[in-house]
């Protein structure tokens, strides 16, 4: 028997999608939520207390969200969700007026894998953050019809149809005007959207972004087509299982830890190869008047839900798949498989998981890779690997990943926030 399905959940999901167009947008949407719920931010320079209760820590585009029980020791383990809050876009470049043939073009840069013909003809907005004189950022949203990066028509090309070739560096630069490009022009503009003087922005991380909202799709209405779902969508349920759980008491402390920067490697400050989830739960067991035996006792009871998009079997391409693992959309989340460590699952998170999704009704598929078509690496190996947590790797099955729109089952992140609510009550 399954968990019967909640609209209300996939429409909250489209909201924070549209609300999300960076990942510094995703983290302060969380946060909003998170606050809402009764968390409140503590400051990495600050002195941290042991009280009970949620608490989260904003950085950058990344967010470490944790709820203490009360009763909770200096050695109560950890349920921990991991996600990423990027996506493959088009960054802009440190000198972004550009232009050519009485054009004005913004100049990018290809962030991660992206499939860059989706973003072809496309209305375009910009979103971010602007950094300014002060040290301070602000978050800035132009999510209307600003860029478009035009195809070249069929008339110039006969054999476009017979492959698609694009350069990255020729052929994806949009155009947001006609005329003479003027150095500044574009960041001027921004700061005025935000509010801002121009100059006093110093800095910027900018991305486009689809300005076509998230759709339910076809005749019944079954399918979610949006934006920015890997791995949006994880986050979004990670939060809303987080503030369910809090207030429950549950025997371990329940932790979302949502990374930037895992579609290229995640090295960073923020990303999951970086300090910041170790420090902060360090942090925590030592408000709680722990030490470094504390903090291993907690990190070895402890369990890492790592969640990403994984690939549905796609109609067209069936032979790319794996033969006897078909995962559908609508049928549940991805248990994600690979015995050389792209992901971290085992049998024994195949039980935890099982588990969890048993507990809430839940029915859950496996995904494992056609072995001539090697897996992109999760999250899941960097944290087991770095924190020495035991790790399974979760996630929704979806079509057209990378795209600048993606398709899901609509019913199906619903299901994954049932399981990691169960994940993170220990159920």
């Amino acid at each position: 028997m399954t968990a019967p399905f909640d609209r209300a959940h996939t429409d909250d999901l489209m909201g924070f999608l549209t609300a999300s167009p960076s990942p510094y947008h995703a983290v302060a949407t969380a946060a909003a939520r998170l606050e809402k719920a009764g968390f409140r931010q503590v400051e990495e320079t600050a002195v941290w207390d042991g009280e009970a209760g949620g608490k989260y820590v904003l950085r950058g585009g990344a967010l470490i969200a944790w709820y203490v029980p009360e009763g909770a020791t200096a050695a109560t383990p950890f349920r921990v969700i991991g996600a990423h809050t990027d996506s493959p876009n088009l960054r802009v470049k440190p000198l972004p007026d550009t232009g050519r043939a009485g054009w004005k073009q913004i100049a990018v840069e290809i962030y991660g894998g992206t499939l860059l013909n989706t973003w072809l003809d496309r209305d375009l907005g910009l979103a971010g953050r602007l950094a300014l004189r002060d040290g301070s950022t602000a978050l800035v949203n132009v999510d209307r019809p600003l860029l478009r990066v035009p195809q070249l028509a069929i008339h110039l090309d006969r054999a476009v149809n017979e492959g698609l070739k694009l350069d990255r560096q020729q052929h994806m630069t949009p155009l947001w005007g006609i005329g003479t490009p003027r150095e500044g022009e574009l960041i001027e503009f921004l700061a005025a959207e935000a509010g801002l003087a121009g100059r006093d922005v110093l800095g910027w991380d900018l991305m486009a972004h689809s300005v076509e909202p998230p759709a339910y799709l076809g005749r019944d209405r079954e399918l979610l087509a949006g934006p920015r779902m890997d791995n949006l969508l994880s986050v979004h349920a990670a939060t809303a299982a987080l503030v369910a759980v809090a207030g429950r008491e549950p025997a371990h402390i329940p932790v979302l830890a949502a990374f930037d920067h895992e579609e290229n490697g995640s090295q960073s400050d923020t990303g999951a190869q970086g300090p910041l989830l170790g420090t902060v739960l360090k942090r925590s067991v030592s408000a709680r008047g722990g030490g470094h035996e504390e903090r291993a006792r907690a990190l070895a009871g402890s369990f890492c839900l790592s969640s990403d998009t994984g690939h549905a079997v796609h109609p067209n391409y069936a032979e790319r798949h794996d033969p006897t693992h078909h995962p559908m959309a609508n049928a549940g989340p991805l248990l994600k498989v690979n015995v050389n460590q792209r992901y971290a699952t085992d049998g024994t998170g195949r039980a935890v998981f099982a588990a969890a999704c048993e507990a809430a009704r839940v029915p859950y598929q496996t995904f494992v890779s056609n072995n001539s078509m090697p897996c992109g690496p999760t999250i899941g190996p960097i944290t087991a690997a770095r924190h020495g947590i035991a790790t399974v790797d979760v996630g929704v099955a979806i079509l057209s990943m990378h795209s600048a729109r993606e398709l899901c089952g609509a019913d199906d992140p619903f299901l994954l926030a049932n399981a990691m609510t169960a994940f993170l009550t220990g159920s």
